[in-house]
Formats: C-alpha cells, structure tokens, sequence
C-alpha cells in the first residue's frame, strides 16, 4: 500500500494540500444503472451511531457513511483532505487545519472549527467516559490525559478554532503521524445544538444531524439501517449512490444466501467452510483484500491459570496456526507469530523463536512449560462474539488445547453488545478478540498493551514495555523508531499476555454491478460514496 502521506507529515512548518481522489470516480464509458441503490452486509447490529462512542467496525462502517473527519482516505488508503481542505504542520507538534467553507451539516447549516472543538472537549470529558478516550491521549494533544483522568478542565485541551473556519491542535510532544490518526471515527465532529437538545437520543433517525455523504433514514434493529443521500454534502455532485441499506449479519451464512437472492450486494465476510465453494461458484464476485488486522486470543492475567507465564506460552505454542489459516479460514489468512500485521507500513517484527520451531516441537514445549506448571487438565472457559467463524476457531483450538494439554474448554459465545461488555469489564478467562490497525503505523497496534490502555483487556503491565512504546511514539528518525517497536514485539513474545493467531485477509462477494470498490485500502475501509451500482447491459433471452 503506498504511504505518500509520511513524507509529508514528517516535514516541519510544511503546507499539506493532498491530491485529490474523491467520491465515485466513474470510469469513461460506463454505463451507470437508472437505480442507485446499494445493500451492504454488516458482521453485526451496530452497537452506536455515536462517533465517540464506536468501538467495533460494525459502528464504524456506517458512521464512516454519516460522518466526515477533516482527512478521510482515498481507495489505495492515502490520507486526503475531509472537512480540512489543506493544513500547516509546524514540527509535527502544531497542525493548522482550513476548512471547507462549503461543507455542511445534513440540516444546511455550516461545519465549523466548533464543531470539531465541542466533539473533542466531549471526548475527553471523563463525565462523558468515552470507550476511545484512550485513542486522543494516543494523539498527544496538549492536556488530553490530564482532562481525561480529571485534573484538568476541557476548555484546557489543546485544540482552538481560530476563526470559523481554521482549526488548530497543539501537541504535548511531536508526534510525526498525527494526520493518519484523524482519520479515526473519534477525530470526527458533532452538531452541538443537535447532541445537546436530545441527550443520548441524538443518534435516534428523527434527531441525528450528520456530515457525511448519507444521512440517517430508518434504523430498525437487527434488522436494517437505511441511509440516503446527504444534498447538502460538500461533494455530493461527485455521489452517485442515491441509497444505501446496512444489514446486520451474524450469521455468515444467512447472508451468503441473501447474497444468492440478490438481496445484498457486498457481504461483509464469507462462512469460512463456505470459502472454496463461493471461490468457485463465484469467481467475480468473490474478492480478497488486504485488512490490517490481527486476530488472536486474549489471556486474562488477573484470573487462574493464565495468571501463569506458563500457562500462557504453553496455550499460544500449542495453537496450530497452519491448521487454522489452511483447514479453517481458507481465505488466504497468515499464521501470526508477532502481534503488528505484516503489512504495516514500514515495520518487519523479528519473529519470536518458537515461531521457526515445527508444530511438534512446539507442542513438546507446550507439555514440558504445562506439567512445570502443575495445571495438567486446567479448567477454563473461552469467550468469543457470535460468528460462525469465530466458533468454527473456538471449537478448533479447544479441540487442540485438549488433545496437547488435557484442559477442559468450555465455550461460551455472546452477541456483539454483550461481549463488548464482558471483553470490557474483564470478565473472561480467555478470549477471542480482532484489532485493526486505526492508522497505517506500528504505534497503531503495539500502543494497546501499556498499562492501564482501556483496550488491554487482559491486563498486561510491564513498565519497560510503557518505556519503549513512550519513546517510540516521539522517535522521528525512522529506523530509530522501527527498533524500538521490534523491542516491544519481542517483550510481547516473552510475556505472551496475548497468542497472536493470523493476520487477516478479507475475502467477501461483491457483485460485479457494483463499481469502486476499493482492493488495495489495507485497513478495509470502504466509503460507500465512492461507489456506484452499473448497468447491466447483457442481453438475456
């Protein structure tokens, strides 16, 4: 994936105005369908609409859709102008955005600098306890942890509208990817007259304002959420999509088969025992992209056995990852032995020892660290969120924690909003969990497991790890910085808190009338403004 975007950020007082690629960009001679109307699969109910609030892509999918940050990316997944039509970056610790004047709510009236203070101030306002409040100290603003942890006011953070129309951050520290990280669902503003009138209702379909290329029509739970064109989206004239349906999925295979009937244009997955069969059956529709995600398995270390280095590496050796990505998944995944994907930009983790053993003398070691252990036929329950392909995993490595270290794995599987809840108050023993990067950078996966990161569900706390991901997040010599992340990475494989299992590669169907769809944005984001239905224009007899 190109990262032309980095050679820019890195450049002190530098004026940013990136190329621009936006909306649908229609080839020459395409014949466009009369209907412009587009049903995308979701993985599950989205648990908000609140762009502080998402947690899971299932919410940022479709806020993506309602809402606009001052960068978005384009379909190759380079940074380019949102809201911000260009910026100033002044040491990479001051960054000046100039806004569009053009761009508008969904009620008519005009997206300010305001807009973007007020949706921060409340971000950080520990009263409003945003799940992502750990993302905006990741970006250094001035003050922000010191608001969050309630020290400190929020009119003390270090964001200002200069004028209506030019907003600008100050930074603690320099931080050298700041641009990338607005991308995130929580960079993104709010209509304060709208969130302020009606509380935690804002987001009903009768009261949500927005920004982006669509706005809120119908939301009927697990069931469907209807979005239609925003006319007073500052590009709207570059939108061909009229319409756009969300549908909430967690069965895979319940949309494989609305697929077949044509109810649904892009599924968010494929059933993994379905893989080779819709390979076949549907050569072009079924796509496999890059995701810039990692899945793996969280251990609890506050709860028995996993409170036991042990215990930990002797789960993570024994997981056959081969089997798992070859017999399983069957879309292409890649065994993972390192937590950052393979893919990101610029970093090559070292690969831990064990990962260069063979399955048996891995398994060998897995018995000798168990028995050392004294856990021979440990008890344990194993957490994961409805999914066939989850459960299909689940099943698999209990068989394989079974057969090489006798324990007993019970199963338990949730529904997205009751596992988001579990995962977050702790309460599993081990669990099964995705992380996709927010950013193109190394800091975007590695930061997650300091101490204290509300996104480090199992509890891990090594202050020489804190010490190596704060100096890496001010490094600005590259190579410099790079080293420092493969340190983290090999402190990550002695403390095992997580086994890292694959990294992923997307595969679903997209019908061939649907046109733009992005295959090389590696953090799987795909604007539906973007998008286009053609015309078909075979004969049929």
């Amino acid at each position: 994936m190109k990262q032309t975007f980095f050679s820019s950020i890195l450049i002190s007082a530098s004026m940013v105005a990136a190329p621009f690629s936006m909306a649908a960009n229609v080839p020459s001679g395409t014949v466009l369908a009369k209907k412009q109307e587009l049903v995308r699969g979701n993985g599950a109910e989205a648990a908000t609409l609140d762009p502080l609030k998402a947690e899971g892509l299932a919410e940022m999918h479709i806020i993506r859709d309602l809402f606009e940050g001052l960068v978005i990316q384009n379909e190759n997944g380079e940074v380019i102008p949102g809201v911000a039509k260009r910026w100033v970056n002044k040491g990479n610790k001051e960054y000046t955005f100039y806004l569009r004047k053009d761009a508008k709510w969904s009620n008519g009236d005009p997206v300010t600098a305001q807009d973007f203070v007020f949706a921060l101030r409340r971000a950080v306002n520990p009263k409003f306890a945003s799940p992502n409040a750990w993302y905006i100290k990741m970006t250094s603003i001035h003050n922000a942890a010191k608001i969050i942890e309630g020290t400190l006011p929020v009119d003390k953070l270090g964001v200002k509208a200069l004028d209506d129309y030019t907003l600008q951050f100050t930074l603690d520290k320099p931080l050298p990817y700041f641009i990338p990280m607005l991308t995130h669902t929580t960079m993104m503003p709010l209509d304060k007259k709208v969130v302020e009138k009606y509380g935690d209702k804002w987001t009903k379909p009768e009261h949500i304002v927005s920004n982006g290329a669509f706005e809120l029509k119908k939301w009927v739970l697990n069931e469907r959420l209807v979005m239609v064109r925003n006319p007073y989206y500052w590009d709207n004239k570059d939108t061909v999509l009229n319409k756009v349906t969300y549908i909430p999925f967690e069965n895979q295979t319940a949309a494989i088969n609305r697929y077949r009937t044509g109810e649904v244009d892009i599924t968010s997955d494929v059933p993994n025992g379905m893989a080779e069969e819709l390979k076949r059956d549907y050569k072009d529709a079924y796509q496999v992209t890059p995701l810039l995600c990692t899945y793996y398995y969280v251990f609890n270390m506050r709860h028995k056995p996993f409170n036991n280095l042990k215990v930990r590496k002797a789960a993570s050796y024994s997981i056959m990852r081969n089997i798992i990505t070859e017999d399983i998944t069957k879309v292409g995944n890649i065994p993972a032995y390192t937590f950052t994907h393979k893919d990101t930009a610029g970093f090559h983790a070292t690969q831990p020892p064990y990962s260069h053993w063979t399955q048996k003398e891995r398994d060998q070691k897995a018995k000798e660290l168990i028995d050392s252990a004294h856990e021979q036929g440990f008890h344990t329950t194993l957490l994961y969120n409805t999914s066939e392909n989850n459960k299909s995993i689940a099943v698999a490595i209990a068989s394989m924690w079974k057969n090489t270290l006798g324990a007993n794995i019970t199963l338990e599987n949730q529904e997205w909003k009751s596992y988001l809840s579990s995962r977050q108050e702790g309460d599993f023993d081990v669990m099964r969990a995705s992380w996709c990067g927010d950013y193109n950078e190394a800091s975007a996966f590695l930061s997650i497991f300091t101490t204290g990161n509300s996104r480090n569900y199992g509890g891990y706390s090594n202050p020489k790890y804190d010490e190596i991901i704060a100096k890496a997040t001010v490094e600005t010599n590259l190579k410099k910085r790079q080293k420092l992340y493969d340190e983290a990475e090999h402190l990550l494989s002695q403390d095992m808190p997580i086994a890292p299992i694959y990294f992923y590669m997307q595969a679903r169907l997209v019908n061939p009338h649907v046109g733009g769809f992005p295959k090389h944005n590696a953090e799987g984001r795909i604007y539906s403004k973007d998008l286009y239905i053609k015309a078909d224009t075979t004969s049929k007899k």
